[in-house]
């Protein structure tokens, strides 16, 4: 058992979810997946060119197994085509065995029956050509199914087995790249954004034994035997708009696990909000994701490095908080979107005062070793940072579907995966096929490439390497760009993406309202009564 992994990840007791056997950690075993390849996709362009890739390469027998939070069919993988839709229809009519979950996604400026349209209009696509992409509303009220997963098996040669994790949608905005010029296919988001507002973003692409764990997870969600649009008469009609039926076909018997095929150690941690009626496999749900972001957290003792989406909640920032005070060496960098994607009067307010509270404890805990900062293209337009990335003193990162607020971590369905990398304490544990990561292992050379780009450095730029340091380049980096912005861009733009966040504030009238709002419709907690209001999950 690999020592480091069983220092950060959680112990099976430690998930809190003795339902699932899923990496349960049972006879002995540990609750996680060693022997592991995991690359990371930095950019929707780079993780759809994969899927395209991996997809196309499939034969009859072989099988796709996926769910996801929006999909749109028409959403080109590569710039001149095919769609999504396209491809999955080719592969059911040709033999692959396609089976998806889908979510009839909302949260967006688009409206909830619009997004329950183009998923239920994918799903009705594969369908018809012979796959099983269904509409899945088992789910806490109020919560959504958020898991953004593919698993591809094939029949014949099980080491190419792939499977690809993140916080990538199969839908419209989210196939941008390192020039951050922005999808053609766009969804509305709020003005400063632009008519293709520029997206960041961020997979994994994993390889070895954790694929068959994570067909288990698929799994255990197609097999729960309550129907599938138990909520409302209007979720029921758009399963029946899709020729959905409000049961899922049996899952074919497993297949044995991939064989080894590198140095990583996986741990898959979730989300599943409590409900009625309850998940077979979680019936008092679970937040093993919280919980192992509390762990690493309370081991930080150099830095912690997130992008997110929202960073929303002094519950969750209180953990980071707590480390700040207990580790005096600790520096915490945050990456976050300039704007909420739907700023208006009514959606605006209850977005910014969750972050801005959460930010508030932060800069109270240690002002001089926390910041948080936003990004923007070469144009000035603001990128929207849709990432989900947290590194942990170089030795312990996530990537999934997850959002640092109370939603993902109690409500939302979600999967993360955390990962520990063999080679950063033992280069003998390389294996063949892996010549590309370095002996700093893979969350180091994550960081630096992420902050290479943001900083508009050379990835082998000596200063990535020391993050003691990074704090100091980032807030020069922001700070050139800052002032160039503030005296009238008149000389030459100062390299990087790099900002300074600032929050619009919030008055106190509009807190009266914000603050019910933000608590109990964006951003709910789902914990038992004696958690809520703790850092405790």
């Amino acid at each position: 058992m690999d020592s480091d992994a069983a220092e950060w990840f959680l112990g099976g007791a430690e998930r809190g979810n003795p339902a699932t056997d899923v990496q349960a950690g049972r006879a002995g075993l540990p609750s996680w997946s060693e022997g592991n390849l995991v690359h990371p996709l930095v950019h929707g362009a780079t993780y759809f060119a994969r899927l395209h890739e991996e997809l196309t390469a499939l034969r009859p027998g072989d099988r796709v197994w996926f769910t996801d939070w929006r999909g749109d069919a028409d959403e080109r993988l590569l710039p001149e085509g095919p769609s999504i839709g396209d491809v999955l229809v080719r592969l059911a009519r040709a033999g692959v065995e396609v089976r998806g979950l889908m979510w009839r996604s909302h949260g967006e400026r688009v409206s909830a029956p619009m997004s329950g349209r183009s998923n239920a209009l994918l799903g009705r696509l594969v369908n018809d050509a012979g796959g099983e992409v269904l509409l899945d509303q088992r789910v806490r009220l109020f919560g959504c199914h958020h898991q953004k997963f593919f698993v591809i098996r094939h029949s014949e040669d099980p080491s190419r087995d792939v499977a690809f994790v993140g916080g990538i949608d199969l839908c419209h905005s989210r196939r941008d790249d390192a020039g951050h010029s922005g999808d053609p296919q766009a969804l509305d988001m709020d003005s400063r954004y632009g008519k293709r507002p520029p997206w960041h973003d961020a997979a994994l692409e994993l390889r070895g034994p954790v694929v068959a764990d994570l067909l288990a997870v698929f799994a255990e969600r197609w097999n729960d035997p309550h129907p599938l649009d138990h909520h409302t008469p209007y979720r029921m009609l758009l399963q029946r708009v899709a020729a959905m039926p409000r049961h899922p076909k049996p899952l074919p018997e497993a297949a044995p696990p991939p064989p080894p095929a590198g140095p990583h150690a996986v741990q898959l941690l979730r989300t599943y909000g409590p409900k009625r009626p309850p998940f077979p496999f979680a019936p008092a749900g679970e937040r093993s994701i919280a919980r192992a972001y509390a762990k690493a957290f309370a081991l930080a003792r150099s830095s912690i490095y997130i992008e997110d989406q929202y960073f929303w909640s002094t519950e969750v920032a209180g953990g980071i908080a707590k480390a700040l005070i207990d580790h005096p060496r600790l520096q915490v960098i945050v990456v976050v979107p300039r704007y909420p994607d739907s700023d208006g009067p009514l959606a605006g307010p209850p977005s910014r005062l969750g972050q801005l509270r959460a930010i508030t404890m932060l800069r109270r805990a240690a002002s001089d070793r926390f910041d948080v900062f936003d990004l923007e293209n070469e144009s000035g337009t603001p990128i929207y940072t849709h990432a989900k990335i947290c590194i942990v003193d170089d030795t312990w990162m996530t990537c999934g579907s997850d959002n640092f607020n109370r939603r993902s971590w109690t409500t939302d369905s979600e999967l993360t995966c955390a990962i520990v990398d063999r080679t950063q304490a033992d280069p003998d544990t390389r294996g063949p096929g892996i010549h590309d990561q370095s002996l700093g292992g893979i969350a180091r050379d994550l960081r630096m490439q992420l902050w290479a780009e943001h900083l508009g450095v050379d990835r082998d730029d000596p200063r990535l390497l020391d993050p003691d340091s990074g704090l100091t380049l980032w807030r020069s980096r922001a700070g050139a760009l800052d002032d160039w912005h503030r005296s009238g861009s008149r000389s030459p733009r100062p390299i990087g993406q790099v900002r300074h966040h600032v929050i619009e504030p919030v008055s106190r009238l509009q807190r009266l309202w914000a603050t019910p709002v933000n608590r109990l419709v964006m951003d709910p907690d789902a914990r038992p009564r004696r958690l809520r209001g703790t850092s405790q999950f």
